[in-house]
């Protein structure tokens, strides 16, 4: 066998078409060496004959056989654990949450999941619970394979990486802290939900044309944040449904499976010209039920019923023609409105288009297509720019409202880090994920970890973090996904993405040159880790290995600035909305926080204030020029990232509004990526953040008391966004706990200009 190959196939994606009887169709994984089939997933559709009906009900993996399971699961080998001695030390330290308690809270709502005796998580118990998934992915992998497990090594690697995230010089992505460990990854195999983010291309619609939307909506549906681009417009026609065929009527289940299969049906009944369908909801959950497994509470069958009936008003519009750029934007859109109707659902989505087509230029601009503002908010909207475009067009957009961001996909294609060094190792990459860090070939996922380097003493021991880093993200890429073609590009090309964030405290502490220094010898150091961690699993190396992501929950956690950005001040309060009957108000009463109504919301609403001191002496974000940022972003681009560097440049309209076009004339051959912003300068009440002086900050700081929240009710955490930056997401900003608009609770230290961001707003963009 060749070194790296997998001595079983991808599972294979089902279909349930229109049957006359009744039919079982399997979804299965065979091995070659045994010819044998393991059950990943199985639809048991049956129809009356007498109603035309069909109704599928999903049949789950865990209810065949434990050799039929995914290979990562293996029931009959004991799971690695962590020496419970080795864990107890932890159990009465304090652990150190960033900003004052606000890390705190954040990791209480977000990732502190319920356990089986019904209480929630401390911080010790979540890393063991993460660090174990993590080893034991890996324990899994090397015994399915038989390549020589060491439990002794196993056991003293593991808590090295214990104690690095636990005092947060490293952090595993949001998806990873609320998934990683728990019966999402160890019964049910789902380990698209560790990752961040993908990428899906339409260009093959004239052979595949409802299948990049379902894979949008199925990877949205796992918390998986999704990038598309338009390509295929024009590829194929919309033919619509068979009026000469009896409607076929359809039970959909309640399930992710289940309405994902309904919108395939759907599209396939227009693309195909197969017969109408009609569907039953009424097997869905009713609004406000409780949803296992991803926590929350369900949306109900109306988010559903109305995502079908768009997507027919979409198509209606356009039966007999080419499929258009905008009514393959509208059908994403509309699915990311549906996926983050329910309570806990977020998603984010970004379009990439032509910068010559007006049509899809426009989107945005709703004085000509008002029928969009309903739900164009959806996606972050960018074009592909050429080497040596005329910027000056799409500069003015940028102008006037921050969109559209420039992607330069020659350049992802093209190079690793940009130090003129051109290797075209991303040859078959078409485009990247909503926040723009990664550089991604269709039907490709990528995890993202986060170190801190400002939460270190040496370079030494910065590097040392960097292994464990490395190694987290390195075994998520092990775990098979439901997609065969998403597990093929991942097998091949083993992407991740070590970032780095608090680069702002770093840089005013220790200066730009040996942040330099750090940024060269780190890289180096992970493509040493490369090579014997991918020769330990016997696994590709990665193709690329190191972004620099956004950021905000995650960095909150660990006190430090979201990725490159700059802070507000070094001093601010901060405030969180929360729901008036959170279990999580009366800790923060007892420990002397300011809470008071929220305006506009006082019956249901209330508002948290937060101290927060980010480093003395610290640069203000407006006080940063657009130029300086993006030469920031491009010495990132040349030292660290290999993939891209996410970046949300802010400007001032009027004095550096007219530069737009020069910068990007200048930076086109320093970055993969780029979004623009401009500053606002609103003020209205309780706003998210306010500036403060050092002498007001330890005002607020000597009221407050120990922060506690174990007397609180015990209640189940929402999960983390796939990328956790206020810039890239969408959220429905419902769940009993969270931020609502103007600004969410993901962003630690945002852009002045972030404070007019809402959801709803097409200026809260960003590549």
């Amino acid at each position: 066998m060749a070194r790296g190959m997998h001595p079983f196939t991808m599972p294979l994606i089902g279909r349930i078409s229109p049957v006359p009887m009744s039919v079982g169709v399997v979804l299965c994984m065979c091995n070659p060496s045994t010819s044998t089939a393991s059950v990943v997933r199985q639809y048991s559709i049956k129809k009356d004959s007498a109603t035309n009906v069909t109704a599928a009900a999903v049949v789950s993996a865990s209810t065949v056989n434990d050799q039929q399971q995914h290979p990562l699961i293996r029931k009959n080998t004991p799971p690695f654990k962590l020496q419970s001695k080795f864990v107890k030390k932890y159990a009465e330290l304090a652990p150190p949450f960033g900003f004052n308690g606000l890390g705190e809270l954040v990791y209480r709502r977000t990732y502190s999941r319920l356990k089986k005796d019904g209480t929630n998580e401390k911080w010790y118990e979540t890393v063991e619970r993460v660090v174990n998934g993590a080893y034991n992915m890996q324990k899994n992998w090397i015994e399915t394979h038989q390549l020589g497990w060491n439990p002794w090594q196993a056991q003293k690697s593991a808590q090295e990486m214990y104690e690095r995230i636990y005092s947060m010089k490293f952090l595993p992505p949001g998806r990873g802290l609320w998934a990683m460990g728990t019966t999402i990854t160890e019964d049910r195999g789902l380990y698209a939900a560790l990752n961040n983010c993908a990428f899906v291309s339409t260009e093959r619609m004239a052979t595949e044309a409802s299948k990049p939307f379902i894979f949008l909506m199925d990877a949205s549906m796992l918390g998986v944040g999704v990038g598309f681009d338009t390509k295929g417009a024009g590829t194929t026609i919309v033919r619509g449904p068979r009026p000469d065929k009896t409607p076929e009527q359809t039970k959909i289940p309640d399930s992710r499976e289940g309405w994902v299969e309904s919108v395939r049906l759907l599209l396939d009944s227009y693309f195909l010209n197969t017969s109408p369908q009609v569907f039953d909801y009424s097997l869905i959950r009713a609004e406000g039920e409780p949803i296992k497994g991803f926590g929350g509470y369900s949306s109900g069958p109306e988010s559903l019923r109305r995502l079908h009936e768009d997507i027919r008003n979409v198509l209606d519009r356009q039966i007999g023609e080419p499929v258009s750029i905008t009514s393959i934007v509208d059908i994403m859109n509309l699915i990311g409105r549906c996926v983050i109707s329910g309570n806990v659902r977020r998603t984010a989505e970004i379009a990439f288009g032509d910068p010559k087509v007006e049509e899809y230029l426009d989107l945005k601009n709703y004085a000509v297509n008002p029928q969009r503002a309903a739900f164009g908010w959806t996606s972050n909207n960018s074009v592909f720019g050429d080497i040596g475009m005329d910027y000056g067009p799409i500069a003015e957009r940028m102008r006037i409202n921050g969109e559209p961001g420039v992607a330069w996909l020659q350049n992802m294609q093209e190079f690793s880090r940009m130090n003129g060094a051109k290797d075209n190792k991303d040859a078959r990459a078409r485009g990247g994920n909503p926040c723009l860090e990664q550089t991604l070939e269709p039907y490709e996922l990528c995890c993202l970890v986060e170190t801190f380097p400002h939460n270190h003493d040496n370079l030494d021991d910065f590097k040392r973090t960097l292994k464990f880093a490395y190694l987290y993200a390195k075994t998520v890429t092990l775990g098979m996904t439901h997609w065969p073609e998403t597990n093929r590009v991942m097998l091949r090309n083993r992407r991740i993405g070590c970032s780095l964030s608090g680069v702002a405290q770093f840089v005013t502490s220790r200066g730009l040159d040996t942040f330099r220094m750090w940024c060269e010898e780190g890289y180096q150091t992970i493509q040493q880790y490369d090579e014997i961690y991918s020769d330990w699993l016997a696994i590709p190396r990665s193709k690329k290995t190191t972004s620099i992501k956004p950021s905000g929950t995650v960095s909150l956690l660990a006190g430090a600035t979201p990725g490159m950005h700059y802070p507000i001040s070094s001093y601010y309060l901060r405030r969180v909305r929360l729901s008036k009957h959170s279990e999580l108000i009366k800790p923060l009463q007892d420990a002397g926080y300011h809470i008071e109504p929220a305006v506009g919301s006082e019956e249901n609403t209330v508002v948290v204030q937060f101290p927060v001191c980010v480093a003395k002496d610290i640069r203000k974000d407006k006080d940063i020029s657009m130029w300086e940022q993006l030469s920031l972003a491009a010495f990132l681009q040349k030292y660290w990232a290999d993939n891209q560097v996410s970046s949300t440049v802010s400007f001032d309209p009027v004095t550096e509004g007219p530069q737009l076009k020069h910068a990007l004339d200048y930076f086109q051959y320093q970055l993969k990526g780029i979004s623009m912003l401009p500053r606002m300068n609103d003020v209205y009440p309780q706003m998210p953040y306010e500036e403060i002086t050092e002498e007001e900050y330890h005002k607020h700081k000597q009221n407050l008391r120990p922060l506690v929240f174990d007397a609180a009710r015990p209640q189940e955490s929402f999960p983390e966004r796939f990328c956790d930056s206020h810039t890239c997401t969408l959220d429905s900003s419902t769940t009993p706990d969270t931020v609502v608009p103007p600004v969410p609770l993901d962003s630690a230290t945002p852009s002045s200009s972030s404070s007019s961001s809402s959801p709803s707003s097409p200026s809260s963009s960003s590549t």
